[in-house]
C-alpha cells in the first residue's frame, strides 16, 4: 500500500480533485447569482395591509395625475451596488419592528430635486409578498440585506403559518415558535 506521506496520484485521485474544483467553481458562480437586496422600516405601517393600501392609495393618485402607475419609493442614498440589486433583489419592509413583506426592485433611478440635492427612486413591483417574520432593530434609511440573510416568502407551501393572521404570525414569533 501507500507509505506514510506519499502521495496518491492515481485515477480515483485526480477525479476527486477534479469533482472538488468543479463544486468550488459551480459554489463560486452560484454565490455570484445570489441577488443582493434592500431592507427599510416601513414607517408608519402597522401591517402589511396598511402597506398594501398605502401603495393602492399612491399608485390611485399617481393614475388620476396621468403618471405611470407605478410604485416608487423616494430615498436620499443611491445604492452603489446598483447592478447586483436590480439582478433579482427585493425591498424588504421592517413593520413594527420585524422584517414582514417585501417588493421586487425593479429600477434604481437617481435625480437631483428641485432644492439641489441628490436623491434616489427605487421603483417597485407595487406585489408585496409577505415573508416569514424576523426581528429586526430600528436603523436610519436602508441597509443592504445579503440573500443568504433574507427572511424566505410565505407561501402556499407554508399550510396554515400562509393563512394566519399577520398579528398572530408576529406573536408566534416573538415566542419563538415560528
Amino acid at each position: 500500500m501507500w507509505g506514510e506521506g506519499e502521495a496518491r496520484d492515481d485515477c480515483a485521485g485526480a477525479k476527486s480533485r477534479a469533482a472538488l474544483e468543479w463544486m468550488d467553481g459551480a459554489l463560486s458562480r452560484y454565490k455570484l447569482a445570489m441577488p443582493l437586496h434592500l431592507i427599510k422600516l416601513c414607517v408608519g405601517a402597522d401591517s402589511i395591509g396598511d402597506l398594501e393600501a398605502w401603495i393602492a392609495s399612491r399608485m390611485a393618485e399617481k393614475k388620476k395625475r396621468g403618471e405611470p402607475a407605478e410604485h416608487v419609493h423616494t430615498t436620499r442614498m443611491t445604492p452603489k451596488r446598483a447592478a447586483e440589486l436590480l439582478d433579482g433583489g427585493s425591498l424588504y419592509w421592517v413593520i413594527k419592528g420585524q422584517v414582514a413583506a417585501r417588493e421586487k426592485l425593479l429600477d434604481i433611478r437617481p435625480f437631483t430635486d428641485a432644492e439641489g440635492i441628490s436623491r434616489t427612486d427605487l421603483a417597485l413591483s407595487g406585489a408585496v409578498i409577505p415573508v416569514m417574520p424576523r426581528p429586526c432593530r430600528p436603523f436610519q434609511g436602508w441597509r443592504y440585506l445579503a440573500a443568504k440573510d433574507a427572511p424566505d416568502d410565505i407561501g402556499r407551501n407554508d399550510g396554515a403559518v400562509a393563512e394566519m393572521p399577520e398579528v398572530m404570525r408576529r406573536e408566534l414569533r416573538d415566542l419563538g415558535l415560528l
